[in-house]
């Protein structure tokens, strides 16, 4: 949707649809683009452009300010009334904030990764057939997963949790995308930063997409290990022969295997040898091989995937594992959890002022005497808003439940959250 609003309004994230007045009395060579940093956000504030349309299916939208009433007892003072803001009661605030997450960002969300997808696919394939990589097919894609991680940090990268219908590799990638430009938001790098640690996210596996046509195999997991450990050093010969993707990008891609204690590959390296791109991609690449059951990995719950994250202590940057928790939450969307009830519920939003009190999807138990595990009527609680009416008691254990599969549920329940949120 298309808004007119005043320069005073203009805020990172959004996109600049049009900048009104003539095209001369402005100092950007073109009008539609994805406001990311400070720098420009000054120039366009000490411009002559006095308004502009933004597009808020692209970027974010303006802040709507509280409605304000005067009371009768509100005080006067020099001619201006005291006023009162009219707020709702703590448990629909909640409520109301866990809803417009869902409810606003979650088809974008869905929108964006159906496109993003599409995008990513056609840019392996082209690499499967030999058509050199150009920072400028990456730059758009990163830039649409930055503003949808604007407008809600936890959306899109639940939306990938929670659809099946994507291919591995193709999903991996945009998977890895956003979550390292969340952990670069957390880590407060630059608009410029961010964008090159999405784009790492992004081309880190380009060169399965050259081993998998070579060995004649359709799925990069089917390859020998032997040859899956060479595609770090295939994707840099691709990346380099380029041209133009940043050298910190294609330095991040060929160390996110490499590892703080020396066992990494391709070079071993140790410590402060791993650049800062690297040290983040090893965190965001293995928590989505843990999530999704990739690279050898066994598919664990994401919450549980954090856990054993953070006992890696020996191999990975501690500070930005930190930061990436900050990102993904204590229990990350797609979790499945164990509440104190006895329900089994999975997450499906982040509270943004408390990581450990979600807002989640019921939709089971708690079991009877019999060991049997009813279904119930879902139900969206946010429990940082429900004053201690339940809480989350631990991670669930699915195995032993007579459940849908776990990717089948995931999609399930977010489908149920969506719908019941007004989306």
């Amino acid at each position: 949707m298309l808004r007119r609003i005043s320069i005073d309004q203009v805020e990172l994230g959004m996109f600049i649809h049009r900048l009104e007045g003539n095209w001369f009395r402005h100092p950007f060579w073109k009008s539609r683009f994805l406001l990311l940093d400070d720098a420009t956000l000054e120039t366009l504030r000490g411009s002559s452009v006095r308004t502009v349309l933004i597009d808020t299916e692209k970027g974010v939208d303006v802040v709507e300010e509280p409605e304000v009433v005067v009371t009768e007892a509100a005080g006067v003072a020099g001619g201006v009334a005291n006023p009162t803001p009219v707020m709702p009661p703590p448990q629909r605030a909640g409520a109301m904030r866990a809803r417009a997450a869902l409810s606003d960002e979650i088809v974008k969300a869905e929108r964006l990764a159906r496109q993003a997808g599409k995008a990513v696919n056609r840019l392996f394939l082209e690499a499967r057939l030999g058509k050199r990589v150009a920072a400028g097919d990456i730059e758009p894609v990163v830039d649409e997963v930055y503003a949808s991680i604007q407008r809600n940090i936890y959306a899109f990268h639940g939306v990938l949790r929670c659809q099946s219908d994507q291919l591995h590799l193709y999903r991996h990638a945009l998977a890895v995308c956003a979550l390292m430009v969340a952990l670069a938001r957390r880590m407060q790098l630059s608009a410029e930063e961010t964008r090159q640690a999405g784009m790492v996210g992004l081309l880190m596996d380009m060169g399965l997409a050259h081993l998998t046509a070579e060995a004649g195999v359709a799925d990069y997991r089917d390859l020998p290990d032997e040859i899956g450990e060479g595609h770090v050093l295939h994707g840099h010969v691709l990346l380099k022969a380029a041209g133009d993707i940043p050298p910190a990008v294609i330095t991040g891609c060929l160390q996110h295997h490499e590892r703080l204690d020396g066992s990494g590959y391709p070079h071993a390296l140790r410590g402060e040898e791993i650049g800062s791109f690297g040290r983040m991609a090893a965190i965001c690449d293995l928590y989505d091989n843990m999530v999704c059951g990739l690279s050898g990995h066994a598919l664990v719950d994401p919450a549980l995937a954090v856990e054993r994250l953070r006992a890696m202590c020996d191999v990975l940057d501690q500070d930005m594992l930190s930061r990436f928790v900050e990102a993904v939450g204590v229990y990350p969307i797609g979790s499945f959890v164990r509440l104190r009830s006895g329900r089994l519920a999975m997450v499906v939003d982040e509270d943004l002022h408390d990581p450990g009190l979600p807002v989640v999807r019921v939709f089971a138990g708690p079991r009877d005497a019999t060991g049997h595990l009813p279904q119930i009527r879902p139900e969206l609680i946010a429990l940082a808003h429900c004053y201690g009416e339940d809480a989350i008691d631990a991670i669930a254990d699915l195995d032993t439940t007579d459940l849908p599969p776990v990717e089948h549920l995931r999609e399930m329940l977010m489908a149920g959250a969506r719908r019941s949120s007004g989306a």
